[in-house]
């Protein structure tokens, strides 16, 4: 069957779509990164290759195969043919320390699991249980199978895992999220009119994360290039960007604001670009003002979970009088706000925010009662996935989002909401980046704190007064706290858990 016909269908798994690619469009590049470049006909051997000395190892149904490393051509192709061999591609940070490593290898019930030479450092002495092959070895070359050999065919039903993704822990342990195909297919296909069939798309974030896979599978389904960062720098971003001529990018807030603030950037000639997307962490809409004024291209925010759910989408381009929401309900999403009851709210109230739609996680590994927890059911059964947002809708029904729910702070029997107070912050020309976190107090049982980064020499007293006259008697900041950073995820989530230790330990 060939590519277009499979992407016309109502489910296709991806392996057969890559391999009609190499068939119809070999020799275009399918990948390219700082390891090299695959043609579409050569990732489709590579993918044969991979997945025939995984079977040939026992490699058992939905069974996970781990891949730790830096984003790579060789990791990227190691995904994909999992998916070939019929497991479930399993790709770990490998910023996670070895304990956190080797804890996820064995969580997922990985018999292999692929490093890079940092990685294979780190997890050096680690209980594990799984084969460690290094990519780009020669243990790599050895294991492989040999050239034109094929995996036996492999019948992929939509419900089968596709692949898992750990939480970041940004809230205690991690957990594997296992993602079907059919959630994969639907990413891929809702993006049929998004240009990706002659894209050249920069992946500037990690493949372990959900941010990067929702816009490089659609990328490789439709048949375009996939240009692979290792790590991402800003001024590299847009001479890598304008050197291959791209023409979509999936970029967090914060690399947005690096990218910004590039004193140079009118300079770099962008004009090929034709979509640039966001997601993952809030997006100030002043930021989302200036990229749609100096760079090319529709810029678009989506909003929605890793598990799945309920999406929304904010076409920042042409609704420039929304840019302080996130966007309507896409096509076939129902979300709803519902109280701490479960009860959904009236119109125009706030809520937690639920979610369901055909892109929904299969649920935890191993953790029935965590899935259970992030799921909520309507009068007629049907299930949603919790958000853990609060947020309310306007008239016109966009999504505009207060704070994570756990963040809601409960100060003397009010209700703060740090997104209120961290952009009344934002505001001062002495602040560039700052984030509210409640802590606990005696008098009030919570109350808010402030850190900062300072945007030049700054006095933190009389930004906090400058701060506090600003704000309600309820909500005024306890304290504020200069910092040179603000610790952040790899994809841009600044850490709040951490930010709650620091100031334990300095109070």
């Amino acid at each position: 069957m060939d590519a277009a016909t499979q992407l016309a269908s109502d489910f296709a798994a991806l392996p057969e779509i890559i391999r009609a690619h190499g068939i119809e469009r070999g020799a275009k590049t399918a990948i390219v990164g700082e390891d090299g470049a695959l043609s579409y006909a050569a990732l489709d051997a590579a993918m044969d290759r991979i997945a025939a000395a995984l079977q040939r190892d026992g490699l058992a149904h939905a069974q996970a195969v781990a891949i730790v490393g830096a984003p790579s051509v060789a990791c990227a192709t190691v995904f994909l043919a999992t998916l070939r061999a019929g497991g479930a591609a399993t790709p770990l940070a490998p910023g996670s320390t070895p304990e956190q490593l080797a804890a996820m290898i064995n969580d997922c019930g990985a018999a292999h699991v692929f490093v890079d030479a940092n990685a294979r450092a780190a997890l050096a002495g680690q209980p594990i249980a799984a084969r460690m092959i290094e990519l780009g070895s020669a243990d790599f070359d050895a294991w492989l199978a040999q050239e034109g050999t094929r995996p036996a065919p492999v019948e992929i039903a939509p419900a089968d895992p596709f692949n898992i993704i750990y939480s970041s822990g940004t809230t205690g342990t991690p957990k594997g999220i296992v993602q079907s195909h059919a959630m994969r297919w639907a990413h891929i296909h809702r993006n049929a009119a998004a240009g990706f069939g002659d894209a050249v798309t920069m992946v500037a974030t990690p493949l372990y994360s959900n941010t990067t896979l929702v816009v490089f599978l659609p990328t490789i389904g439709w048949g375009g290039t996939a240009v692979i960062m290792a790590k991402f720098d800003a001024r590299r971003f847009l001479e890598m960007a304008e050197a291959n001529r791209a023409t979509h990018a999936m970029l967090v807030p914060v690399q947005y604001s690096r990218i910004m603030a590039i004193p140079d950037f009118d300079a770099f000639d962008l004009s090929s670009f034709r979509l640039k997307t966001c997601t993952s962490a809030p997006f100030s809409a002043k930021l989302k003002a200036d990229v749609c004024a100096r760079w090319p291209g529709l810029l678009v925010e989506y909003y929605g979970m890793t598990e799945g759910g309920g999406t929304t989408i904010l076409n920042c381009t042409l609704n420039p009088t929304k840019l302080h929401s996130v966007g309507l309900a896409a096509e076939g999403h129902d979300i709803r706000l519902i109280d701490d009851d479960g009860n959904e709210v009236a119109a125009g109230e706030m809520g937690e925010v639920v979610g369901r739609s055909p892109a929904m996680m299969n649920g935890y590994h191993g953790r029935p009662d965590a899935t259970a927890a992030a799921e909520w059911h309507d009068g007629e059964g049907n299930r949603y996935i919790r958000h853990g947002d609060v947020g309310r809708f306007d008239e016109d029904g966009f999504l505009i989002l207060m704070d994570r729910k756990k963040d809601l702070i409960i100060s003397g029997g009010f209700n703060i909401y740090p997104s209120d107070l961290e952009a009344v912050l934002r505001t001062h020309p002495q602040v560039a980046d700052c984030a509210v976190v409640g802590v606990p107090s005696k008098a009030w049982g919570e109350t808010p704190v402030g850190f900062f980064v300072a945007n030049g020499g700054a006095d933190a007293a009389a930004i906090l007064a400058d701060t506090n006259a600003k704000l309600g008697k309820t909500q005024r900041l306890a304290d504020l706290v200069a910092v040179d950073e603000l610790p952040r995820s790899a994809i841009g989530k600044v850490l709040k858990r951490e930010l709650r230790d620091q100031w334990k330990a300095i109070a």
